[in-house]
Parts: structure tokens; C-alpha cells; sequence
């Protein structure tokens, strides 16, 4: 051991330790005089992962066997993390825990997995006892953000957890443009883009960076800015800015097969299918090191089907969709789930709409009736075609089904917000105002007793609801509510003004100073409201009330002065005269006119007989007592044959 380890500084001493090629070099004669080595073979491993060759890293650690292994399982689990093996990297680093360096790998190791939660975890560890390593605390802040911007497109940061854009978060490029990730992942879209346009500023106002550093540092932040603008609906500023992305320059695999998508996206010229999709088709996919994340694979895989749907594909659809479907549980809330079933259900219409649509559809229910996304298109199409109330017992009967199962998963489905919220919605159209409250306030008990930090929106939605009830218990339970909500969010002014609300209306005696100093104050909330316009505009009267009375109406219209509406030419008699003003009496029968007056004798004497109050012409008795109108009596026989009748 020690004439090899002498050896090797030997063949080390003429080459620099920055010179890693000449390492390599050094420690593969090494090796040829000694394939065992051991010291030789670490310092091999070492320059390989050096030199960016992980792939090669691996195949030597593998090769070399468990001593090695042994020796150097940080460089072990770095070079499996590097080259995609992030689960078999976890593993290792687990099993030699210990040292900020593997909590750091397992951090980014956990988070290539996509297991956030203990990513967040490792990194929460880190914070909680910094090192004087130069510009830890600095990469730290980082990728806890890229963590919790993730989190947030998977749904498991709630909103007790999720943290607010401050100024830290645009204070360096990175932490700006992890929280424009964030901000995409909850859909506020406009503060995504200040943000995005903020990593630009910050990145290109770095002096230890050079311009090609920069360059490559802002390729990434130009393609989700794409991305922006393409769910903006601004195509021309998406199309203008992918022009000036260079694609070749990209490095990281993964960010450029994203823009090539977003290219294609962003360019209205690819309106046809068939060429969309075999540009799709084209494009290289990423490799296993730099593999998607499971947001973006599913969105990818969304496009494809759908892209194969305008193309006519239509059975391959039904079939891929059916198979993915089939693999995993229903019901569920699951995101990519419930998109299969709503491109599986277009695949068997055909694309069709209305009723033609509903009647190809509906049989799929007796074989998938818990899918969610095919309820929810068949709820849709009843809703497009008026049927409010089948769209209303459609998601009651899915509930029922769900309230009689003993799955916990099962409940959660039932209670889910975005489908109560649909139900509530559609009881709120109906006029059913009682059953959406009582569905609201079901669907908050339950969370509140499920969960520590129940969904904030259904939470504010129950709430509020409640405090339009009259009945007492129904105010104490809106107090409740919004107390646990100002209880875990003091900032949320939702839930303090309804918290204020509840108070004032049910228990005067719990409101306190602080509770009404910390509202906003009237005068700033109405600053930019312009009450004399907002008089003189009218009041609108919503439809579904109905018609009011006219002494109730106002509308603006009724301030200006009305046009006369153009008759077509076409119309126009051809005496007509534009000048003369039009009888308005014109589409009456002439004597059922005001003016009407009748000529002769006989035209005044029947005149007289319509007339209210007039004479009455008397009745001929006849023989038998009964009355025999004038009108009835036999008429003389004109000349001529036959008679004149």
C-alpha cells in the first residue's frame, strides 16, 4: 500500500492538481502496473468527475468494486446523482449519513426525485446551523426557493406555508426567477412576468460575471418567459422573443427541448396539426441525466394526445388514454388522471359537441362512473346545453356513491374544493342559495378536522356564506371559520374582515380594538372610486330578477339621445317620402283605427251597432217563444235561376 501510494505521488508530482487530464493520466499508469490500486483508482474517480465524465465516473466505480466504494461514497453518490440514479443516490447517502457535504447531495438528490418534502427538510437542517463556508448561506436561500417552487406546482405547500414574494426574493437573479416559477405554478401570471423581467435586470447588472456568462445565465429565464407570455395570450410578444433565443447555445438539455416546444407553440404560423405534430416528434428528448420534471412530462404528454386528436386519431387516443387510466386508482384528484379522462371522453365523441357529444359519452359511465374528469365533461356538456339540474344530479349521485365508502382517499375526492366548488356554483344558479351554504359548511368541517391548514379559498367561500344565514349556530360556525383562518395568517385580510363580520353580527363582545384598527380604513379602500360617475352610469339590474318596475329603472342609455333607426331600402314603399312622418296606428285593420270614420247609411248604421252603448236591435219573437235575430230572417230571391244568396 504504501509503494503504491508512493508511486502515485510520484507519476502526481510533475502535474498540476488544476491539470485534471494529466491526473487522469497519472492515475492510469498507475493502474496499468496495479489494477487494484486503490489509491490510484480514487484519485481516477476523482478526475473524472472533474472533467464533467460522470457516465465514465460510474462505469469506474462499478468496475473498481465495494472497496472503492467504500473509500469514496460521496464521490460514489455524486457521480450516480450526476447521471440520473438520484433514488440510488439517496440510498447511498443514507447509508453514509453524516457531514454537511451529503446532506447537501442528499438534499439535491431528494429533489431530482422529487420528494420536496425531505429535500426541504435537508436544506432546513443546513440553514438551521450555517458553516463559514464562502456563499453557503447564499446558495441555501437558492435552492430553498427552487424547493418551494416546486412544492407549489405540486400542490403541497398550503397557504399557511407558502411565503410571500418579499424583497429578499428580488434581490439576486436566481432567487428572482425561482420566484417567477412559483408565481407560474399558482397562476399569477402578471407577477411572473415582473419577476422574470426582474432575473434579467439583476443578471445583467453583475460584474464578476462575463457576457457570455450572462448570456448563458439569461437563455433560461428568456424561455419561460415564453411561457408567460404564450398563457397571457400575447403570441406576437412570445413569437418576437423566441426569434431571438439562439436554441444551440442552450446547454442543459432539458431547458432546450422546452424552448423548441414553446417555439412551436409561440408561432401562429404551425396552425396545421400534421405539421405540429411531426415537429413534435422531431425534437430530441432530453437524456436520464437531465430528465424532465413529472409536471412537465405530463403536460408533454397532454399535447401529444391532443395534437393526435386534432390530427383524427381518435381510437390510438382512446386506447393509450384507457391504458394509462387503468393504472391508477379512481377516484382521485390527481391532476394527469383526470386530464385522460377528459381527452379519453373527447376521443369517443370524436370531438364532437352539445348533444351529439353527451350521446356518445354517457355510456362510458356504467364502465368508469368514478373517473372524475368524465363526470366533470359530461357536467360541462350539460351545462352548455342549458341542463343545469342533470349536471347538478350527475356530481349529487357521484357524491353519494363517494359518502358511502369507507376509503379515507374516497372522502377526500368527495370534499375536494374544486369539485365542491363546482357543485356550490351550480346550486348558486339554480337559486338553491341554501344548499350551497350547507354544501360550503360540510365541506369546511371536514377539512378542518382532516387537516391543520384546511384550503384557504373553500375555507373564505363557507365563511362568507355562512354570514348570510340568519340562524345562529350557522353565524357561530362563520366565527369559527375565519378565526382559525386570521389564526394561522394574521396578514390574510380576507379572513380578518370576515372574522370582523362574524364577531359584529353574532358576539359584539369579542371585537377588540386591534381587530378594527387592523382593517384597512374606508377612506383609502374607496380613494379611487368616483361616486358621481358611478351615478350617472345607472344601476344595473341583474336578469335573473326579473323586470322592475319603470319608476325603479335607471340606465344611462335613457341620459342620451335615442337614434331613429334606418329602415332597409328594400322595405320602403316606392311613394315613400323620409320627410313625412309614419301613421303610427299603419299596422291596424282600418276600422279598428282612432280616426276611422265610415260613409253611407249602412257604414254608419253598423257604426252604431259596434258602438259601446249604442242602440240595440230588437228581436223578432217567433211563433214558439223563441228569439229570432234580424240577421237570420230568409232573405228575398233575387231574378234569375237559382236565386241570389
Amino acid at each position: 500500500m504504501t509503494t503504491s501510494a508512493n508511486s502515485l505521488a510520484g507519476l502526481l508530482g510533475d502535474v498540476s492538481l488544476d491539470d485534471h487530464e494529466e491526473n487522469l493520466n497519472a492515475a492510469n499508469a498507475a493502474l496499468r502496473k496495479s489494477k487494484t490500486d486503490i489509491a490510484a483508482q480514487h484519485v481516477k474517480a476523482v478526475a473524472l468527475l472533474k472533467l464533467d465524465r460522470y457516465d465514465d465516473a460510474v462505469e469506474h466505480f462499478e468496475q473498481a468494486g465495494n472497496n472503492l466504494k467504500e473509500r469514496a461514497w460521496f464521490e460514489y453518490a455524486y457521480a450516480l446523482y450526476r447521471t440520473g440514479y438520484s433514488e440510488k443516490a439517496v440510498q447511498v447517502a443514507e447509508a453514509h449519513s453524516g457531514g454537511r457535504g451529503m446532506l447537501h447531495l442528499l438534499a439535491q438528490a431528494e429533489y431530482r426525485r422529487e420528494n420536496f418534502e425531505k429535500s426541504a427538510n435537508a436544506y432546513r437542517q443546513l440553514s438551521e446551523q450555517l458553516s463559514e463556508a464562502q456563499d453557503e448561506e447564499y446558495d441555501l436561500r437558492i435552492n430553498s426557493s427552487a424547493v418551494d417552487a416546486q412544492k407549489d406546482w405540486l400542490g403541497q405547500n398550503d397557504f399557511a406555508q407558502r411565503k410571500k414574494l418579499g424583497r429578499e426574493d428580488l434581490e439576486v437573479f436566481e432567487t428572482a426567477y425561482n420566484a417567477a416559477c412559483g408565481s407560474i405554478a399558482r397562476g399569477e401570471l402578471a407577477q411572473a412576468e415582473v419577476c422574470l423581467r426582474r432575473a434579467k435586470d439583476l443578471c445583467n447588472a453583475l460584474t464578476e460575471l462575463s457576457e457570455a456568462e450572462k448570456k448563458a445565465e439569461i437563455l433560461p429565464i428568456s424561455v419561460q418567459q415564453v411561457f408567460v407570455l404564450i398563457q397571457l395570450g400575447r403570441l406576437d410578444e412570445a413569437e418576437q422573443l423566441m426569434t431571438m433565443i439562439p436554441f444551440a447555445e442552450i446547454k442543459e438539455p432539458s431547458t432546450k427541448f422546452v424552448a423548441e416546444i414553446n417555439s412551436t407553440a409561440s408561432m401562429q404560423a404551425h396552425s396545421n396539426p400534421y405539421l405540429s405534430t411531426r415537429l413534435f416528434h422531431s425534437m430530441p428528448r432530453p437524456p436520464k441525466s437531465d430528465h424532465l420534471f413529472s409536471v412537465q412530462s405530463d403536460i408533454l404528454r397532454q399535447d401529444e394526445l391532443v395534437l393526435n386528436l386534432m390530427c383524427h386519431k381518435y381510437d390510438g387516443v382512446a386506447r393509450s388514454t384507457h391504458k394509462y387510466i387503468s393504472k391508477h386508482p379512481s377516484p382521485t384528484t390527481s391532476s394527469p388522471v383526470n386530464s385522460a379522462g377528459v381527452l379519453h371522453a373527447a376521443a369517443h365523441s370524436r370531438n364532437a359537441t352539445g348533444k351529439a357529444a353527451l350521446k356518445a359519452i354517457l355510456p362510458l359511465l356504467e364502465r368508469h362512473s368514478n373517473d372524475v374528469g368524465l363526470i366533470l365533461t359530461i357536467a360541462n356538456l350539460y351545462i352548455l346545453t342549458n341542463n343545469y339540474a342533470a349536471a347538478t344530479h350527475l356530481l349529487e349521485a357521484f357524491f353519494k356513491r363517494l359518502e358511502q365508502s369507507t376509503s379515507p382517499a374516497d372522502l377526500d375526492v368527495r370534499f375536494a374544493p374544486g369539485l365542491v366548488a363546482t357543485l356550490a356554483t351550480l346550486y348558486t344558479v339554480q337559486g338553491r342559495h341554501a344548499h350551497s351554504k350547507n354544501e360550503l359548511a360540510k365541506t369546511a368541517t371536514y377539512w378542518r378536522h382532516k387537516s391543520k391548514s384546511p384550503p384557504k379559498a373553500l375555507m373564505t367561500a363557507a365563511g362568507a356564506a355562512l354570514l348570510e344565514s340568519q340562524n345562529p349556530e350557522d353565524l357561530a360556525s362563520a366565527g369559527e371559520l375565519f378565526a382559525s383562518l386570521h389564526a394561522q395568517d394574521k396578514t390574510d385580510a380576507a379572513g380578518l374582515a370576515g372574522l370582523v363580520a362574524a364577531y359584529a353580527i353574532n358576539d359584539p363582545s369579542k371585537l377588540n380594538e386591534d381587530l378594527v384598527e387592523s382593517l384597512p380604513p374606508v377612506a383609502r379602500l374607496i380613494s379611487d372610486i368616483d361616486a358621481a360617475a358611478l351615478e350617472a352610469s345607472g344601476v344595473a339590474i341583474p336578469t335573473s330578477l326579473g323586470a322592475l318596475p319603470a319608476s325603479r329603472k335607471r340606465s344611462a342609455e335613457k341620459t342620451k339621445p335615442q337614434k331613429p333607426s334606418k329602415i332597409r331600402k328594400k322595405r320602403m314603399p316606392k311613394d315613400f317620402d323620409p320627410n313625412k312622418k309614419m301613421d303610427p296606428e299603419r299596422w291596424l285593420p282600418m276600422r279598428d283605427r282612432s280616426y276611422y270614420r265610415p260613409k253611407g247609411k249602412k257604414g254608419k248604421k253598423r257604426a252604431e251597432g259596434l258602438t259601446q252603448g249604442g242602440a240595440v236591435v230588437e228581436e223578432k219573437v217567433a211563433a214558439e217563444g223563441k228569439p229570432t235575430p234580424v240577421a237570420q230572417q230568409k232573405k228575398k230571391k233575387g231574378k234569375g235561376k237559382g236565386g241570389k244568396w
